[in-house]
């Protein structure tokens, strides 16, 4: 049986998430686990009835809970900046740190072109610097 535990160092994913080994849009992303994605013994893996590989944290793996392999459903990033100049880069850290790699690309572009048009005083560099260090 596989281990479905990563063990050693500070990583906070288990042995059994997708995203470790498919590219995004390859696997569901379920809220938690269910019967409607069990739990393989033979490989430590989870699937949908019709074998598509799933996640069940998505707080771990970056992305909210959608079937994006089963349906088809596009990632998207969308940020929602904050009103106030000084909440920017609590926020920033917040949405970049638990942001898969994949959408983490996307909010970085994101950012570059909605900063400057929110918060025009803000240099948009060293905004995602302080955010991403």
């Amino acid at each position: 049986m596989a281990d479905a535990l990563v063990t050693g160092g500070n990583h906070r994913s288990c042995g059994s998430r997708p995203s470790r080994r498919l590219p995004l849009g390859e696997f569901d992303v379920f809220e938690r686990p269910s019967a409607d994605c069990p739990f393989d013994p033979a490989d430590g893996h989870r699937y949908t009835a019709d074998g598509v590989p799933v996640c069940v944290h998505p707080e771990k793996v970056g992305l909210p809970p959608a079937r994006y392999k089963s349906d088809g459903i596009p990632f998207t990033a969308e940020l929602e900046l904050p009103v106030s100049p000084a909440d920017l880069d609590t926020y920033l850290r917040q949405v970049m740190h638990g942001a898969a790699p994949g959408i983490l690309e996307l909010l970085i572009e994101q950012a570059v072109r909605e900063i400057p048009r929110v918060h025009p005083e803000v240099n948009v560099i060293q905004a995602l610097r302080r955010a991403l260090d």
